[in-house]
């Protein structure tokens, strides 16, 4: 073993990354919207640099705030926030500065980045995911309260909600919820800003919102179709729909069928209303199949070997397959839940401040989006890159900043993988 090279760099992408933030003017953005929160000459570590900083370390793959700890030993993160990495009670004591006010303003800069791409482009369609998803937390942190989701029965946890768009594969919207919140009328206020976000971005395109069961819920379709946006959603199997789905369905159409010519999907439309709709508003329809091998299986006739879905929408031009087919490529949002928790850190709780550990979460979920955007504008278009494969190939590049003629150079491995 020779000496220590404390020139040797494990991150030399991030430099790439911060030109570009810069360049997007990101850092005069964090300045004016959050540089009042530490003001005064005594100031060494300004808020908007602590920001930078969070993004940068989000980036490489820091979950915690404890991890700048290991960073700081990294000659060009070091070098990017400024010659020092402050140390981590600063960094706590910093995401404690942010109030309600601060945190919407932080909500609204992560959709800002998250709908550039939708304005670079003219979109004919654009789809809406919305999920969450239960962070257990260990402790006694602020709003971490006992869920209602049976996996992590009579634990402490978080219910974050996250608003992705599925073209672009960023995010339009997010909150940190106690962990006893579920998915319903409280979240229509919050639908109706993001939905207006994106109809600002992207006026003339026709919207669809795809929500799982939790989405059966009279407020939040009124807040979808109030909108004048689609929205598709999975239907809770309530007894009287179950029923209706039995005993009123009138027929059902044959879609797909096998080398037998026996039918293996078939749709059907569901004379069903509940009481708190809108007389006439909302078409529902399900879709029985005998060739899904995921997910719920509910199966309703002893005779036929079909599973059964049932689903709402507002939209009637078109077709139930398509409708359903549609809503099956929802699915993609949880592997973008999965980046978000194993990648980025989202489950992780810093602090035991509820308002700073959001901040934590939406400073990562900036660092999401702000990654899509670089990586689809300098290196890749390919939207299908995880989080994963990013930071392998494009951040995690061995390098060497040098110091040479009162200069500072930095010089790459060469990166195969992406040739």
């Amino acid at each position: 073993m020779g000496k220590r090279d404390s020139s040797l760099s494990a991150f030399g992408g991030l430099a790439s990354f911060n030109a570009f933030v810069q360049a997007e003017g990101i850092g005069q953005e964090l300045r004016e919207q959050f540089g009042y929160l530490k003001r005064g000459r005594r100031v060494v570590y300004p808020m908007h640099t602590q920001m930078q900083l969070l993004i940068d370390a989000a980036l490489v793959g820091a979950k915690r705030v404890f991890d700048l700890e290991w960073l700081a030993g990294d000659p060009l993160f070091t070098h990017l926030a400024g010659g020092a990495v402050p140390s981590v009670d600063i960094l706590y004591d910093d995401l404690r500065r942010f109030g309600p006010e601060d945190l919407e303003n932080l909500e609204a800069l992560v959709a800002e980045q998250g709908l550039e791409p939708v304005r670079a482009k003219r979109w004919r369609e654009l789809t809406v995911d919305i999920d969450t998803t239960v962070t257990p937390v260990f402790g006694e942190q602020e709003g971490a309260r006992l869920g209602s989701n049976p996996r992590y029965h009579a634990r402490p946890s978080y219910h974050p909600i996250l608003a992705r768009i599925a073209e672009t594969n960023t995010l339009l919207g997010a909150r940190l919820r106690p962990g006893d919140t579920s998915l319903g009328g409280g979240d229509a206020e919050d639908l109706t800003q993001w939905l207006g976000r994106l109809r600002e971005a992207a006026p003339k395109t026709t919207v669809t919102v795809r929500i799982d069961a939790g989405g059966d819920c009279a407020a939040l379709m009124k807040a979808i179709d109030d909108a004048k946006d689609y929205f598709l959603v999975k239907a809770k199997l309530t007894p009287n729909l179950l029923s209706a789905v039995i005993w009123q369905t009138p027929s059902w159409d044959t879609v797909d069928r096998d080398a037998l010519d026996r039918p293996t999907r078939q749709v059907a439309e569901i004379p069903f209303e509940r009481e708190d709709w809108p007389q006439g508003k909302y078409r529902v329809f399900a879709v029985r199949t005998n060739e899904r091998d995921s997910g719920r299986q509910v199966e309703l006739w002893q005779d036929l070997d079909f599973s059964v879905h049932v689903y709402i929408t507002n939209d009637w031009d078109r077709s139930a397959d398509e409708l359903a087919r549609l809503y099956d490529d929802r699915a993609g949002i949880e592997p973008v839940i999965a980046e978000l928790k194993n990648g980025f850190g989202i489950g992780k709780v810093s602090t035991s401040v509820f308002d700073a550990n959001e901040a934590a979460l939406l400073i990562k979920l900036l660092a999401y989006n702000l990654m899509r955007r670089w990586v689809a504008t300098k290196v890749s278009a390919d939207l299908s890159w995880q989080a994963s494969w990013i930071r392998r190939t494009c951040i995690c590049v061995p390098a060497r900043l040098l110091r040479s003629g009162g200069r500072w150079e930095l010089r790459l491995a060469p990166r195969p993988m992406l040739n």
